[in-house]
């Protein structure tokens, strides 16, 4: 059976070398594709796809929000992550927004047409080192609530605002890319210095370009 698929990566190199990918295989069709969260939803609305590659760093947009924007548009369509961003800081996140499985670009070519067969087939798709890790954490607290500190305990937009912090941008431009009012990104802020034990706006900058630094490597 054919499955249909709509790539949504703000690289237009990548989403063409996606396509290409994808276009490799009989049994797979490119049948749109975007840069944002707003387009993406319109070609998905459109088209129904089977299948809905989501980067989590979007143009002027949440993937993590676009994934559950998505569950709700069209619960019928599988989302596969494929991102830059760390699995093990961002993979769980994106499950419980409700991809069916996460790939991270760093991974073979191979690796990629996996994930995408292994997902549209109706399985979840999660590197080996990353399955391991989440049943280690499912054992090791014997049943007992998993512990929430530091990053954890973030929210999803917590989390987007600390990454955007990190990579230099201002509270302005913040609230811009999340369609959120500055005061709101104030009011995250405090939260991020709070739930991390910062003391000021200082220690929180410099934490996340931390973050970010520490992720990329």
């Amino acid at each position: 059976m054919m499955q249909t698929i709509v790539v949504v990566d703000d690289h237009p190199i990548v989403r063409q070398g996606l396509i290409r990918l994808i276009s490799s295989e009989p049994n797979l069709r490119v049948v749109g594709e975007a840069e944002d969260s707003d387009s993406a939803l319109d070609v998905v609305r459109v088209e129904h796809p089977s299948l809905v590659l989501v980067d989590l760093s979007l143009k002027n947009s949440s993937g993590i929000e676009l994934i559950k924007d998505i569950a709700a548009l069209a619960p019928e369509a599988k989302v596969l992550v494929v991102s830059l961003h760390d699995e093990s800081v961002y993979a769980e996140r994106a499950l419980r927004a409700g991809a069916r499985g996460f790939v991270m670009k760093s991974e073979a070519i191979d690796d990629v047409l996996v994930a995408i067969k292994v997902v549209v087939s109706g399985g979840v798709y999660l590197s080996p080192s990353l399955k391991s890790e989440l049943i280690d954490l499912q054992f090791s607290h014997q049943g007992s609530a998993r512990a929430t500190t530091g990053i954890e305990s973030l929210s999803d937009r917590e989390l987007e605002v600390l990454q955007l912090l990190g990579e230099g941008k201002g509270p302005g431009i913040i609230a811009q890319a999340l369609n959120l009012s500055v005061k709101t990104v104030e009011t995250y802020k405090s939260h991020l210095k709070q739930k991390l034990n910062l003391k000021d706006t200082t220690a929180l900058v410099q934490y996340a370009v931390k973050f970010c630094l520490d992720k990329n490597l």
